[in-house]
């Protein structure tokens, strides 16, 4: 029994597994070290659990858009615009767009769509690594 003709996959299986799973989840976990050891720290030493709790719920909302719009794509229904999920991403959302990515199979081969997201990957680090390791000073030249 087969997916389909020509295919070696068991049809009870469904989709083909995901490349690289290993690297994959090694690069989340990279990724994701800064924001959480951030957030966690600020939490732990009492000044505030905001950044932990907009990182946790801007990524759960990332991977239901996503999945939603993944779902609607194959559905020809109403789509989440790239405007949102990018919005999304850059208020905290990235690791969860990320994650919804890899699982869902959806927005990766969008050169444009992946080079804004890698961007907004690459601020958040940025930030990050200025705020716990030198002293804030880019957060200190953003107009707030």
């Amino acid at each position: 029994m087969t997916a389909s003709r020509g295919s070696s996959r068991p049809a009870s299986l469904g989709r083909p597994p995901v490349r690289q799973l290993r690297l994959k989840i090694l690069v989340l976990l990279l990724l994701c070290a800064l924001p959480v050891y951030g957030s966690a720290s600020l939490w732990l030493r009492q000044v505030t659990p905001i950044p932990a709790l907009v990182l946790i719920v801007m990524s759960l909302l990332a991977f239901v858009l996503y999945r939603h719009d993944k779902r609607q794509a194959g559905s020809a229904g109403q789509r989440t615009s790239e405007n949102v999920l990018h919005g999304v991403e850059l208020l905290g959302g990235w690791p969860g767009a990320l994650l919804a990515q890899q699982v869902f199979r959806h927005k990766t081969r969008k050169v444009s769509f992946q080079v804004v997201f890698w961007l907004i990957v690459l601020v958040h680090q940025a930030l990050w690594i200025d705020w716990l390791f030198l002293g804030k000073r880019l957060v200190q030249l953003l107009p707030l």
